[in-house]
């Protein structure tokens, strides 16, 4: 995409009160209260992105408005922050929301449990109980999109699209083995360091710092902000890792099962995370499933520098279910 198409792909942020939670929404497409596409009516679907750990949603953006376009504008696409995982800038306000629950209903709404609680009551009150959902899962954020299927059988999710999954034995990942004693066992060496370090940094500081970081990835800039250096995000995103190790362990099959014509599974062969083993095994539990490996060398954190290819892979599975609405 070049960057005069890029500018014409309408891009909102908000930040709103979930669970009682800061959060970050980034919204491509119609925004207010789903209303009106270009045609001046109401979008039928919603493609929901949930992130991967942490969760901020910013690195989203270009993914996010590779697949709005390549679905002809017609879709909304939606990604939202995990709790914790964002804070209001002083130059934006919390919008008023119908969101009615709060912090002390989800004693551990930073933890894994919770952040699937966070997705759940976010949909329900801000989407449509008739709009139908596409979801895209992205690594951890495939754990959720699980969760949410089984939790939520009402939910009207037409297809899911699992990337880069970490849906079953996390720890013993090539990476989880490296993460798993930071993450669970010196953690709060971790939170000590973060906050000694990033708290007493000046924002103009960390600004400069991401801006040049961003540059130097080759990455957007838009919707960025310092969440990327807060302490609280930080530690926020260290405890749901912590958590990620010990609790995903065995893979869901009932739900995989249960749900298996509306997924899509899409696996890395150079992903440290999801190596192909587990690829090869989730192959042999289900030979019908629309279970697929990499075949393009694109890396687990495919948001970076694979949007563009993510995007138009997705668009293309997406092409006959939305060639009914």
């Amino acid at each position: 995409m070049d960057s005069e198409n890029k500018e014409e792909i309408p891009i909102h942020e908000e930040f709103i009160l979930c669970c009682g939670v800061e959060t970050q929404v980034i919204k491509c497409g119609p925004w207010t209260d789903l209303f009106n596409d270009q045609s001046g009516n109401r979008p039928k679907l919603l493609i929901f992105i949930i992130t991967g750990n942490p969760g901020f949603c910013s690195f989203y953006v270009p993914f996010a408005k590779a697949l709005y376009s390549l679905t002809n504008k017609r879709f909304p696409v939606w990604t939202l922050s995990h709790a914790g995982h964002a804070m209001v800038p002083k130059d934006k306000k919390i919008l008023e929301t119908s969101d009615e629950s709060n912090a002390q209903e989800f004693p551990d709404i930073y933890g894994l449990r919770g952040q699937v609680e966070h997705k759940l009551a976010f949909l329900k009150a801000h989407v449509p109980k008739e709009m139908k959902l596409v979801v895209i899962g992205h690594s951890i954020g495939c754990y959720m999109a699980l969760e949410i299927l089984k939790l939520a059988p009402e939910l009207p999710i037409i297809r899911a699209f699992l990337l880069f999954p970490t849906i079953e034995r996390m720890s013993t990942s090539p990476n989880g083995k490296i993460a798993t004693p930071l993450l669970c066992w010196l953690r709060y060496v971790l939170y000590v360091t973060g906050y000694a370090l990033l708290k007493p940094c000046p924002a103009f500081v960390k600004s400069l710092v991401i801006r040049f970081l961003l540059q130097l990835m080759n990455i957007e800039n838009e919707c960025f902000n310092l969440n990327l250096f807060e302490a609280f995000c930080l530690t926020n995103a260290a405890y749901l890792g912590g958590q990620e190790m010990m609790q995903v362990v065995e893979r869901d099959n009932d739900t995989i099962r249960e749900h298996l014509p509306k997924l899509t599974f899409y696996y890395g062969t150079i992903d440290r995370w999801c190596p192909v083993s587990y690829y090869e095994d989730i192959k042999k539990d289900f030979p019908e499933g629309d279970i697929r490996l990499c075949e393009k060398s694109i890396p687990h954190a495919f948001v970076l520098n694979f949007h563009q290819e993510m995007a138009t892979m997705v668009a293309d599975w997406l092409k006959d279910d939305l060639s009914k609405l």
